[in-house]
């Protein structure tokens, strides 16, 4: 029997955390139905107001507006199971205000990565009901962030979530690496991590909960990460073939339909590799830019006239179900899923019910 996961003062029966899918793909209703199982629901604040009638003249405003109704919504879906939880990219133009108006909605948790959380603590007070995670992919990372915060801050990660090879979107690994990752012995840095953690925990006299994300599939899958030292998982592409699932059916599908060769990584505005599934919008960039006439000021360091597409106009292209110009971003074990569940049979399966 799996172990519940503690994060401070609040516990969530099941420790699994449902990895945040932006754009739209983990909005309330997927981390709504998530939390409801007794795990942690990650809503994407990546221009997630795509939908609100503000965001073609205001972006920075609709998703404000976006973020304080999805999670006061995912808080409604969860009925008091769970927790509710944003993932929020560094790389955003706006990541200040997303964590400040996260922090005020409620959110249970704020996990960071897309770039080092560096300034996290200083935006969201100890003392609020809201913890925080950085997202990151070596004991290297993890131990500059943590240094980082006790010199800067006196104050520690409330949990870690380390991202491996496999994981979905953008990842903080070389091109190079990536290429070898079937020769990479992960396990040892996850240990590696984990042992950086205990560090920070004997310092600051607190249990630091430590997340393993990236390629997680099975019961199997999960229990080995647990051996390792972990105290929960983060799974997120397994999220997507799911009726609760906030995005559209074709976003589903090209999940469904995917093989093994689909899977790509790509080189993205954010500057980060990413793995998405090939697809139409892909193959059409390897033959020429796809030139933009608008920003919608989503990335702190992306340059319009340089970048090869609007990685905001990609996004949201799929999640709406427009694959021909959609960008789909997928873990690396995207080939196995080959069937519709719902969140509820996920989790038990995860679990071993």
């Amino acid at each position: 029997m799996l172990r519940e996961l503690r994060i401070g003062d609040m516990v969530a029966k099941l420790p699994i955390i449902q990895g945040g899918m932006g754009v739209g793909v983990s909005l309330s209703r997927l981390a709504g139905a998530v939390a409801k199982e007794g795990g942690v629901g990650v809503i994407s604040t990546a221009q997630i107001g795509f939908e609100e009638p503000e965001f073609e003249k205001d972006q920075a405003k609709a998703n404000l507006i976006a973020i304080k109704k999805h999670i006061k919504k995912a808080k409604e879906l969860a009925c008091g199971h769970g927790m509710v939880g944003v993932n929020i990219m560094v790389a955003l133009k706006h990541y200040k205000e997303h964590v400040l108006a996260a922090v005020e909605a409620g959110a249970d948790v704020i996990i960071s990565g897309a770039g080092l959380p560096m300034e996290l603590p200083e935006l969201v007070d100890e003392k609020s009901h809201t913890r925080i995670a950085p997202i990151v992919s070596s004991k290297r990372a993890a131990n500059l962030i943590l240094k980082m915060w006790a010199h800067r801050y006196n104050r520690t990660a409330d949990f870690i979530v380390i991202e491996g090879p496999k994981a979905g979107g953008h990842l903080g690994f070389s091109n190079e690496q990536l290429a070898d990752m079937e020769h990479m012995d992960y396990d040892s840095e996850i240990k590696e991590i984990i042992s950086c953690a205990k560090t920070y925990e004997e310092k600051f006299k607190k249990h630091i909960p430590v997340i393993v994300a990236g390629g997680v599939f099975t019961h199997e899958d999960v229990m080995h990460c647990m051996e390792l030292g972990a105290d929960g998982v983060q799974v997120a592409s397994r999220f997507v073939a799911t009726e609760e699932c906030d995005a559209s059916d074709a976003y589903k599908h090209a999940y469904l339909n995917a093989n093994e060769s689909d899977v790509q990584i790509i080189q993205s505005p954010v500057g980060m590799p990413g793995r998405a599934v090939r697809n139409e919008f892909i193959r059409g960039l390897e033959k020429e830019k796809q030139p933009i006439t608008k920003c919608y000021n989503c990335l702190e360091k992306c340059n319009p006239a340089t970048v090869p597409y609007c990685i905001t106009k990609a996004l949201i292209a799929a999640v709406k179900g427009d694959m021909q110009n959609g960008l789909v971003f997928c873990g690396a074990n995207v080939g196995r899923i080959n069937r519709m569940t719902t969140v509820h049979e996920l989790m038990s399966e995860l679990v071993g019910a």
